[in-house]
């Protein structure tokens, strides 16, 4: 399989900023669950759900080689930009002030007094620990694989630039959370979203082009123009939204 490198770098960076974002969440409750209740059962769980989830990829990238690439494309393009146009709608209206930012801290801190509600540790197996941090790491997981087939599933030989950018986002976590040993609240996490979902808005709306057969100018290069498109109407719909947020508090104080 021959890697056009030169043109896999938006395929690297959108899969890497994209999974990067769903690893910092599923490391905040990772770190609460190893905290409360201590470090071998959420790395269990941990460990069984990256298990479960590396077989699900291996069975499903050879799968999509079989399916004619326009209907991937079609199918997979349609999913990603209602996937990318539901995150740059949330970091627009956080942006906006609309609604609150993520505040990992904060989850950290609500995690833990889940944690702490259910009971001390007992000795022996930690059902509560292992269950807890499975299905944070599963969830986030199945988002990172739909994300990686998505932005991997338009030619020939992407989906291994797209592993790579996420495998490289979920080292650079992992080396994170062992170093600091608390959640990552310092991470732009509104910031990423906002990127993140201009990034997968564009190349949903170029898989969904290609996979109706329209001929893209400049081909691969129109991934540069659908994305400068997305973040501009993006960057004009905060102020806007924030404008529209003070008319009704506005009409709403009278």
């Amino acid at each position: 399989m021959i890697i056009d490198w030169v043109h896999a770098w938006p395929t690297i960076t959108a899969a890497f900023l994209a999974s990067l974002v769903e690893f910092v969440e599923a490391l905040t409750v990772v770190l609460a669950v190893g905290t409360v209740r201590g470090w071998s059962g959420a790395l269990a769980g941990t460990a069984a759900a990256l298990a479960l989830l590396v077989a699900i990829a291996v069975a499903l990238g050879p799968a999509l080689t079989r399916i004619p690439l326009a209907d991937v494309q079609l199918v997979v393009g349609t999913l990603l930009l209602l996937f990318g146009m539901r995150w740059l709608r949330k970091a627009i209206l956080r942006s906006a002030g609309v609604i609150a930012l993520h505040d990992e801290d904060l989850a950290f801190a609500k995690e833990t007094a889940q944690l702490r509600k259910l009971g001390h540790k007992t000795r022996g197996w930690d059902a509560i620990a292992v269950t807890t941090a499975f299905k944070i790491t599963m969830l986030e997981g199945l988002e990172v694989i739909f994300i990686v087939i998505a932005v991997g599933a338009g030619g020939v030989g992407l989906l291994v630039p797209a592993s790579i950018g996420a495998a490289a986002a979920l080292v650079l976590v992992v080396i994170l959370g062992i170093i600091l040993h608390r959640p990552l609240s310092r991470v732009p996490e509104n910031t990423l979203k906002f990127i993140v979902g201009v990034l997968l808005s564009a190349f949903g709306a170029f898989w969904v082009g290609e996979g109706i057969g329209l001929g893209w100018p400049g081909e691969d290069w129109s991934l540069l123009g659908l994305t400068a498109a997305f973040l501009l109407v993006a960057l004009v719909a905060v102020p806007l939204c924030r404008v529209g947020a003070a008319a009704r508090t506005t009409l709403g104080t009278r």
